[in-house]
């Protein structure tokens, strides 16, 4: 089974096609001056390995002022006093390794935790199935919401529930679900040869639907 640990070359595929490209953030490579111009249009970015999954190496970074930065890696929450420092802080994790910038989206939360989804699409014969469509509530303290980051599974459409009407709900679980079969049919065309994909998207605190990354070797 074919797999893709590129996340920018899956993006390219899905930006090509408009009606996924409006659920994709903002996402450039990581570089000083890209990291400067994000920054300084979104005031939050996510960063985040080039290839890697499970949120490993993964930070989350706010501008809190002129020269006043916050970044949360794992668990921990450090303040520093200016750009240049930051670049420090975030090349001692990357240790080297190709980045992405991502725009920062401020997730729906329960009970005060970020809450994102996973829809899964696995081929069966000739034909793609939906294999789970499941809400990550992130562990108390952490912003990723990747199970094996202590993350909790609930089902999907009950997660949306918390958040939203039932009308609302509905359409949001059936915009996921077409966002996935969507993604799937561009993906396959032109990498053949995947038989799973995982698709990991969120819903920003106004109700739009973004996609973070879409996994080849999903959990």
């Amino acid at each position: 089974m074919r797999q893709i640990a590129n996340k920018w070359a899956k993006f390219e595929v899905l930006n090509r096609h408009s009606d996924m490209a409006v659920h994709i953030p903002d996402t450039r490579f990581y570089s000083i001056a890209s990291m400067r111009r994000v920054l300084q249009k979104y005031g939050f970015v996510v960063v985040k390995p080039l290839r890697g999954t499970g949120g490993n190496g993964v930070i989350k970074i706010e501008q809190l002022g002129v020269n006043r930065y916050r970044y949360h890696y794992k668990r921990e929450r450090t303040v520093v006093p200016s750009f240049k420092q930051l670049l420090r802080s975030i090349d001692r994790i990357r240790n080297g390794r190709q980045y992405l910038i991502q725009r920062g989206v401020n997730l729906v939360t329960i009970a005060g935790r970020p809450v994102d989804y996973r829809v899964k699409m696995v081929k069966s014969g000739s034909t793609w199935q939906l294999r789970a469509f499941v809400a990550r509530v992130a562990r108390s303290g952490q912003f990723v919401t990747n199970l094996c980051r202590g993350g909790s599974m609930r089902q999907g459409y009950a997660a949306l529930r918390n958040s939203f009407p039932k009308n609302q709900a509905k359409d949001k679980k059936k915009t996921m679900l077409r966002i996935a079969r969507t993604g799937t049919f561009l993906l396959e065309k032109r990498y053949p040869g995947i038989g799973s994909l995982g698709f990991d998207i969120g819903v920003d605190r106004d109700g739009k639907i973004w996609i973070f990354e879409v996994n080849t070797k999903p959990h």
